[in-house]
């Protein structure tokens, strides 16, 4: 998303705030230019609930936004109390792109940093595969652990392991992407695609000439989470009545994305604006209109630093919506408290915040690598900077 949360074709999925099982419905604005039919993956009743927490307040420590919650709603967890120290289990769905190893790193340092209380932490990655994660997880039901985490690597398929492990009376947190059923004491993610891609469109509406010529670059079809940042950006470019002149698919690859910018550069000679579903190849295609000796039109990218620091340099007109890699840390200190018996809120909603141009200095770090994130949040925790270079 930038790494994305999740980069796997799905059928009907639920990560970001998509409610398990949701129908698809019509588009909230007549079609615009370019922007084609609306995603069947778009729920209005979600869509307006993602736009609302954009504003919304959270609650929790101003300085630890990976505690802080958005309207919460407590759930009891008393049964699940137990002394400590605890074996934590986690079933990852991969580790195949920068934004899970940067966010995997932040959780390992969060065991770290709560090792008094964890005695022992096992992580298994089922490298991408919905089977190996299906075999993974039934294999931990039966390793003693006192909680179990899981990001899943798909919706749907993952669902009954996921309950069978609810089933065995393990306390199950859910992050990252959704599962198809309530049983998880909680799912933890930020707010989600609808407002990723909504802020990204709406500031290249508002940068660009009005009726200008859009590109909208994404990564695969069928994502759940792309496919919410897309509809959100059809809805905002709808709207502005923009021209979007081609919706392309880089499959995340920046050789393919600069060829794609340049055959737009060449066909149409200028470019107003640029959309992107996810910033992994925001550079590429910066680099591509270098290259073709054309201005950098308003964009959006994520907060990958490399990004960040090319935005800097040339002074281009930028926004960074995120998917914070911080919410890393949140499963393991949910696990804690449940295990503590504490109240915890499901959902818990992490706030997303934007890297606009008057925080960017803030966010940049020279000394950390150029596919770090920014929203790491792990700048306290143990082997910081080391661990994540």
């Amino acid at each position: 998303m930038a790494a994305l949360a999740a980069v796997t074709l799905l059928s009907l999925a639920a990560c970001a705030t998509d409610e398990p099982g949701a129908s698809p419905s019509g588009s909230a604005t007549a079609a615009g230019s370019g922007t084609g039919e609306q995603s069947k993956f778009f729920v209005q009743a979600d869509y307006d609930a993602e736009l609302a927490l954009l504003t919304a307040a959270p609650t929790g420590p101003a300085d630890k936004p990976w505690e802080q919650v958005l309207n919460p709603t407590m759930v009891d967890t008393a049964k699940f109390k137990k002394s400590g120290p605890h074996k934590i289990c986690f079933s990852n769905a991969a580790l195949n792109n920068p934004w899970r190893q940067v966010g995997f790193k932040t959780m390992q340092a969060e065991v770290e940093a709560q090792k008094s209380r964890i005695k022992e932490f096992v992580h298994v990655d089922a490298e991408g595969k919905d089977q190996k994660q299906i075999a993974d997880i039934n294999d931990l039901l039966g390793k003693g652990c006192d909680a179990l985490i899981v990001s899943p690597n798909t919706t749907a398929t993952l669902t009954p392991a996921v309950e069978a492990a609810c089933q065995a009376g393990l306390p199950v947190v859910v992050f990252d992407r959704g599962v198809n059923t309530k049983c998880p004491v909680t799912f933890i993610n930020p707010i989600g695609g609808y407002g990723f891609g909504h802020v990204g469109a709406e500031f290249v509406s508002q940068k660009m000439k009005p009726g200008g010529k859009v590109l909208a670059l994404r990564i695969l079809p069928g994502v759940d989470v792309l496919e919410t940042r897309w509809s959100a950006a059809k809805v905002a470019f709808d709207k502005a009545k923009v021209d979007v002149v081609g919706v392309e698919f880089t499959d995340g690859d920046p050789a393919k994305t600069k060829k794609i910018v340049d055959d737009y550069i060449q066909r149409y000679g200028t470019i107003d604006g640029v959309w992107m579903d996810a910033g992994a190849v925001a550079v590429a295609a910066v680099e591509a209109f270098q290259d073709a000796g054309k201005p950098v039109p308003p964009m959006n990218g994520e907060d990958q630093l490399d990004f960040l620091k090319i935005w800097k340099d040339k002074k281009l007109t930028a926004i960074a919506p995120t998917y914070p890699t911080y919410q890393w840390r949140t499963p393991i200190i949910a696990a804690l408290r449940i295990l503590d018996g504490q109240q915890v809120s499901s959902p818990w909603k992490l706030p997303q915040p934007t890297v606009t141009q008057d925080n960017l200095d803030q966010y940049l770090d020279a000394g950390m690598p150029p596919l770090h994130y920014a929203m790491c949040g792990c700048t306290d925790l143990p082997g910081y900077p080391q661990r994540w270079k």
